[in-house]
Formats: C-alpha cells, sequence, structure tokens
C-alpha cells in the first residue's frame, strides 16, 4: 500500500530567496510519518497508550529541487529498515505540479518504553511489529 501526503506550501515557510526554507523540510516530513502511521492503524496517541515511542535519532535530507509559497508537494514515507528496536523511514519528495524531486529524505528511530528505555516491539508489541513488517520495502 503506498501513502501519499500532499502538503501546500505557506508564505512563511519562504525565506528572504522567496524559497522554502531548508529547516522547514523535516516538519514536512514529521507531518507525513503521524499521518502515514495514522493512516496504517497506528496513530502516535495508540502506540502510546500501548507505552511505545519512536523518538527520532537522526534526520538526513538531500535537496535537488526548491519550492516556493503555494507550490503543493507529494510526500511518500516508506520503511527502508526494520529490526525491531530500529527503524529507518525514507521519504519521496516531488513537486506535485513538476513531477520533479525536491528532496530524498530518512528518518532513523528507536523504539522506546514511555520511560524512554529501549524496546524490542517484536517482542513488547507484535501487533505493532508485524505492521512495521509489513511496511518494509521490499527489493
Amino acid at each position: 500500500m503506498s501513502f501519499t501526503f500532499e502538503r501546500k506550501i505557506n508564505y512563511y515557510e519562504t525565506d528572504r530567496m522567496g524559497v522554502v526554507h531548508h529547516s522547514n523540510y523535516i516538519r514536512f516530513l514529521e507531518e507525513a510519518r503521524c499521518s502515514w502511521l495514522e493512516s496504517v492503524g497506528m496513530p502516535f496517541s495508540l502506540l502510546e497508550e500501548n507505552g511505545i515511542t519512536i523518538p527520532v535519532l537522526g534526520v538526513s535530507c538531500e535537496y535537488k529541487y526548491h519550492v516556493t509559497f503555494g507550490d503543493i508537494i507529494i510526500i511518500t514515507p516508506f520503511v527502508k529498515e526494520y529490526t525491531g528496536v530500529r527503524m529507518t523511514v525514507g521519504y519521496d519528495v516531488k513537486d506535485k505540479k513538476t513531477g520533479k524531486t525536491v528532496l530524498i529524505g530518512e528518518t532513523k528511530h528507536c523504539f522506546t518504553n514511555i520511560e524512554l528505555r529501549p524496546i524490542n516491539l517484536k517482542k513488547h508489541a507484535k501487533e505493532f511489529s508485524d505492521k512495521f513488517e509489513n511496511l518494509l520495502e521490499k527489493k
């Protein structure tokens, strides 16, 4: 199942050159990831109710093309790696109008309990682990 997140660029997200400031893309990826997890039945509220958090360990972005105020971007998140303890989410960001790749990114995560101690999701919550396994990009 391919999920896409559509987002219109606001004026305040641009910089003096009229393009989206690079720091905003990290927020866009977070918005897409939250919406994506909700769409597959794992909203953050449900994960937290089950004692699970998914902190961000790292973010990597390769900027390919700029977008400006009023443009619409399409973000496609996908699981690149999943071990039960760690997960890497990849993101393909495109300009809706031109189809050009705007950004290729990834976020690295681990799974923790509410006290922020690492857990193995395969042992702690198999039903969620199975969902992440099913989202893993097959090569």
